[in-house]
């Protein structure tokens, strides 16, 4: 059996998790987090030097605690690994030096894990996952991606946002209609008394130079810019503002486009197994409507657990135990951190020579 400490720290949540392998099935062990959601709310938004100083306060005590829990110690693990790429810079450094730190210090193996892969690789932490080949609809607060994992793990993207993310045009739309961050649960909450169906509101396609549209590709910049004249709209005409519809009405077109494209692109491709992940992942609008198209199609549906939909630890265990099971690999102790780095490019992170 393999044990891993794992930690999270890419943007504003403070994680560590131990995670196990045994005969293939991957456990958590245990799994501690420290939002930072209400501190940032006061702006609006994450602030990067805010994120990165509550990671440094947060993580010693979530280590400690995560094996005061589990009642294991730093020499039962056999690895530690931490989120590298992407996220933000200072906030990367803390999970990163930690953990090559705590390697060091056990002479054990450091793994660097790309935060997307994480993501992938929370499917693996539910029961009767799926097995590759999958496609995967990632979307989150910075990413919108439609990913071909193969029998390798190997990832191929197949269709992107070229703008917003979905994760931030909720953000903003919720800024729009003057509700809380983050956007998508406030969203959800206020739009479950609206009419979804109130306001047509474009489901936005991103053209080809040549002509026509990428089949697969998202842009949510225009449905964004579409509720914003609706309100202003409604505001010149001195109406009250149907919060809870126009919330319902954008909720509902973003879900429908994300079903829509996932579908479609699995269909064209020949798969017939479509995982869902990410912090978005949780919006039950977009699962129950997900469910549903996959009761019209022969494609199996795997959802990632609403528990591990937004950042965790234990989606990082989760990947690094999979590298590890394929060929025990590692991370040199020289590999720094990026803000950005392309998910195709991750088996760099485990060169002799890093990638930076």
């Amino acid at each position: 059996m393999s044990i891993i400490l794992s930690l999270e720290t890419s943007c504003d949540e403070s994680a560590a998790a131990l995670v196990s392998r045994e005969k293939g099935k991957i456990d958590l062990i245990g799994s501690e987090i420290a939002s930072q959601i209400e501190e940032h709310a006061n702006w609006g938004g994450v602030v990067p030097e805010i994120a990165s100083r509550r990671h440094l306060e947060n993580l010693p005590f979530l280590i400690e605690e995560v094996f005061a829990k589990s009642k294991l110690q730093l020499k039962d693990i056999d690895a530690v690994a931490a989120t590298v790429t992407p996220g933000l810079t200072g906030s990367l450094l803390i999970g990163s030096i930690t953990a090559r730190t705590l390697a060091s210090l056990h002479h054990i193996p450091f793994l660097g894990i790309h935060h997307l892969e994480g993501h992938l690789s929370s499917i693996y932490l539910s029961e009767n996952h799926p097995k590759p080949p999958f496609l995967v609809l990632l979307v989150s607060g910075g990413h919108t991606e439609l990913i071909k994992v193969d029998i390798h793990h190997k990832y191929y993207r197949l269709g992107r946002s070229h703008d917003d993310a979905a994760g931030e045009a909720f953000d903003k739309v919720a800024r729009l209609l003057g509700l809380p961050y983050p956007g998508g649960p406030a969203i959800q909450k206020i739009a479950k008394f609206g009419d979804p169906k109130k306001f047509l509101f474009p489901k936005g396609r991103v053209s080809k130079p040549e002509g026509g549209f990428y089949p697969y590709d998202f842009s949510f910049s225009g449905l964004k810019t579409a509720v914003f004249r609706q309100i202003e709209k409604i505001r010149l005409e001195k109406q009250e503002l149907p919060i809870a519809d126009i919330a319902a009405s954008f909720e509902y077109v973003v879900a429908k486009v994300l079903v829509e494209r996932s579908f479609r692109c699995a269909l064209d491709h020949g798969l017939n197994s479509l995982v869902l992940v990410g912090g978005v992942a949780a919006n039950l609008r977009l699962r129950e409507m997900m469910l549903e198209k996959a009761s019209e199609n022969s494609i199996k549906i795997a959802l990632a657990p609403m528990e591990f939909c937004t950042d965790n630890a234990a989606m990082i265990g989760a990947a690094a135990l999979l590298r590890l099971s394929s060929n025990y690999v590692q991370s040199s102790m020289e590999l720094g951190v990026s803000a950005r780095w392309p998910l195709e490019k991750t088996d760099l992170l485990y060169d002799s020579n890093p990638p930076f």
